[in-house]
């Protein structure tokens, strides 16, 4: 599989990130080689071509898409940037653009994981790498580089291609993890981590914490790659706690599990009980046993279990990192006698005799489950004391030097020294008394993720995190043994959504008084989702005040969807008043159709709303694509495609009928509504191209607008047009420096309208063709 996939060396051992105030062409050449191999390098442990089109996951998707979708983001970001002008496969880059991002746990699979669905070949994958491989080169050679490289240079573009790759090389191996032990192989100089240290790590005891403040985040200007939910610094309080000397173990699992955890109800949420019965759960994911329990695999591995006697023989013996034996072995191992032995352990590549000592891996429902099984008390840390349980960090403005991922040893299960996890006490305890703060495997805190007071998201991914910061994403600290780059550093946060599985265990806490106060921050803000509606966001620990845990999501886009919101978006597309928004809107696109000669194909709105400017584009064009960021406002455009009708939520002061009552809204039935499809989207994916008529009509409500020009003109046919509509000041000045170099400006058109309640308001259109 080597001499197919790799575009370059074979490599598995990580080098230290960039310091961007301080760097050169040829080591960010190398930088990024050192990413690209690794992730090449790992997908040699499939056994032949035939794996890369198997579902490791039911709600993911087949390994090649992962293989070639990190290829694709260093295109799709390089081009928005203006780091190269012309795409390399506009096919691949908008097939392998997008994975899946599951609503729950009982999902649907997705229609790309099998069946009828024809994806390239894993040659024609590897060609593109290799294309794009020195595409990168060509743009590190050319483009000038000026120093400090921070959020605002084109170079952050490649950086930000770098760490998602190494992203990927995590995320990749928990689904090569996932496969059937038979599809896969242990690739060249792959080294385990010794299964046991020392006397082994018997006790877990309980370590107190006294009050302490804390600074969680990333200065803007730290000189290194960080996504956006990093930034920017925040100061917390934290009070007196306890958490464990260990991150809990296979040993300590164990117990739970033999106790009948997994078939009491009483320690698990209520989401998590739902998500135990429906994956037939009775023991972690990465546990084998002989009881033929459900498998999580898809497509066609869909029946596939991985608790089957011969899965469970196929047990190989690990000494000193080396496997040195396999087959059934009998004797003793760390104290736990293997005669009778109910499970083994799935290593990234192996079935392993099971290593007591090492972290168990589970998810947040499992996790909490233990907590609960232990005592009321017991808990999981929150995000902020977990950075209470570490050293004393040097302060951020000191550098590089302040992230110990820049150390020579580091001397944490990080970074790939091994491949896998490793005994909790191989490593020094901390100075405080905790052993693998950092590494080994992520830990779940109880924190929802969400950004930080003051975040904003980068133009180039603007959807990276914001999405997640909806109360459904519960997040994890740390990092793992297979963790590199940004995701080892000490300002890395990521999530989950909770029953999702990676290298993730956790650490027990508990508060030392009885009804505390926590440094925890939960999402308050209701998110509605399409489908789902609002689900309610529970605390799962006990505190204090209950309220004082909970903070807007930094979201602002889930903020400001609401009912109210639909009220008014209702009342301004579907009044009476002569000077109606939509028809003036509409009267301008018209007319910019006739005046410059545009076809009338297609046409996309951002920023549908309730779909009323849509359902009137289907007179002029034969598709239209209705596109908002309101889960609200699409839910209602959908509602009123299929019934024609919608009566509005209670909210909005409309015109009544003869008995007082709300009038229901309707679609004009001279409108064809089968030539309209409504998306809510968080950005601007390949999929949408070829328009002849772009309306950009949500730049004053979207989070970060220049995420959203700065595309319009790569989906816009050449002889199209895109019309920018504000009512602020969005104008042709403050437009140019953003799109001006790919789209020319022709006019603008200003025009005043109703406000739905009487109120005259007025906006612009400015008219855009490209260059």
């Amino acid at each position: 599989m080597e001499k197919l996939l790799l575009t370059g060396e074979y490599q598995l051992k990580s080098i230290k990130p960039l310091d961007l105030s301080n760097t050169t062409k040829d080591e960010i050449k190398t930088y990024f080689e050192n990413s690209y191999s690794i992730n090449e390098s790992l997908f040699s442990g499939l056994k032949d071509e035939t794996v890369f089109f198997k579902c490791p996951d039911r709600l993911r998707l087949p390994l090649i898409f992962y293989y070639a979708h990190t290829a694709t983001v260093y295109v799709n970001k390089m081009l928005i940037a203006g780091l190269i002008q012309e795409r390399v496969n506009f096919d691949f880059e908008t097939l392998f653009e997008t994975g899946v991002d599951e609503m729950s746990w009982d999902d649907t699979e997705n229609y790309r994981m099998g069946g009828s669905f024809k994806w390239p070949s894993v040659q024609e994958v590897v060609d593109y790498r290799r294309e794009v491989k020195n595409l990168v080169f060509k743009v590190i050679e050319d483009t000038p580089l000026e120093l400090p490289i921070n959020q605002e240079s084109p170079w952050w573009a490649l950086f930000m291609g770098m760490e998602h790759e190494r992203i990927h090389i995590e995320t990749s191996s928990v689904l090569i993890r996932q496969l059937p032990v038979e599809l896969v192989q242990r690739p060249r100089d792959w080294k385990y981590a010794p299964v046991t240290s020392g006397d082994g790590a018997v006790k877990n005891s309980m370590i107190r914490v006294d009050e302490c403040d804390v600074t969680l985040g990333k200065p803007f200007d730290f000189p290194s790659y960080g996504w956006d939910n990093e930034y920017p610094e925040l100061n917390a309080r934290v009070p007196a706690f306890e958490a464990s000397k260990f991150i809990v173990t296979n040993r300590e699992f164990y117990d739970f599990v033999k106790a009948g955890g997994y078939q009491n109800q009483e320690y698990w949420s209520e989401e998590g009980w739902k998500w135990r019965g429906f994956r037939q759960a009775n023991h972690p994911s990465f546990w084998v046993c002989t009881k033929n329990c459900k498998g999580g695999c898809g497509g066609v591995l869909g029946s596939y279990t991985p608790c089957r006697q011969e899965v469970f023989d196929r047990v190989y013996k690990v000494q000193n990192g080396d496997v040195v034996t396999n087959g059934v072995s009998n004797g003793v191992t760390n104290g736990v006698t293997e005669n009778n032995v109910e499970y083994r352990y799935r290593a990234i590549f192996d079935i392993m005799e099971m290593p007591w000592d090492w972290p168990v891996d589970v998810n947040y429902h499992e996790a909490r489950a233990y907590c609960a099984w232990k005592g009321p008390e017991y808990r999981m840390l929150t995000e902020a004391e977990h950075h209470a349980i570490r050293d004393p960090e040097p302060p951020s403005s000191l550098g590089v030097v302040a992230d110990s991922i820049y150390d020579d040893d580091p001397k944490q299960n990080l970074n790939m020294v091994y491949g896998s996890s490793t005994p909790v006490n191989l490593f020094p305890g901390n100075q405080k008394g905790f052993h693998d703060v950092r590494g080994n495997v992520w830990q779940w805190v109880e924190d929802n993720f969400n950004g930080f007071p003051g975040s904003k998201s980068h133009y180039l991914y603007d959807d990276f995190s914001t999405p997640c910061f909806d109360g459904k994403h519960t997040m994890m600290q740390g990092c793992s043994w297979v963790s590199t780059g940004d995701s080892a550093s000490r300002y890395c946060r990521f999530s989950f959504r909770r029953h999702f599985y990676q290298h993730l265990g956790f650490r027990l806490a508990r508060s030392v008084s009885e009804n505390p106060t926590l440094s925890l921050r939960l999402v308050g803000t209701p998110v509605y989702e399409l489908g789902q509606g609002v689900v309610s966001n529970e605390p799962n620990v006990k505190c204090k005040d209950v309220n004082s845990v909970f903070v807007p999501s930094t979201n602002k886009q889930y903020e400001d969807d609401t009912q109210q919101q639909l009220s008014e978006m209702i009342k301004l597309q579907y009044n009476d008043y002569h000077d109606n928004y939509v028809t003036k809107l509409i009267q301008i696109c018209n007319d910019a159709v006739n005046k410059y000669n545009i076809q009338t194909k297609a046409a996309v709105h951002f920023g549908c709303g309730a779909g009323k400017m849509a359902f009137e584009l289907t007179k002029l064009f034969g598709e239209v694509i209705g596109v908002d960021v309101s889960a609200y406002m699409i839910d209602a455009a959908q509602k009123l495609q299929k019934n024609g009708t919608l009566s509005p939520p209670k909210p909005v002061v409309k015109d009544t009928n003869e008995n007082g009552e709300y009038a229901d809204i309707t679609v004009p039935k001279d409108v064809d509504t089968q030539k309209v499809t409504f998306k809510q989207l968080t950005w601007i994916p390949n999929e949408l191209f070829g328009f002849n008529l772009t309306i950009q009509d949500m730049t004053d409500r979207v989070m970060n607008p220049k995420a959203w020009l700065v595309r319009l003109w790569d989906i816009t046919v050449p002889a199209g047009i895109v019309a920018i509509v504000t009512s602020t000041d969005w104008n042709k000045e403050k437009l140019e420096p953003i799109i001006g170099g790919r789209l020319k400006y022709m006019e603008t058109v200003t025009f005043d309208y109703d406000g739905g309640d009487g109120s005259k308001k007025n906006a612009s259109v400015s008219l855009w063709k490209r260059k």
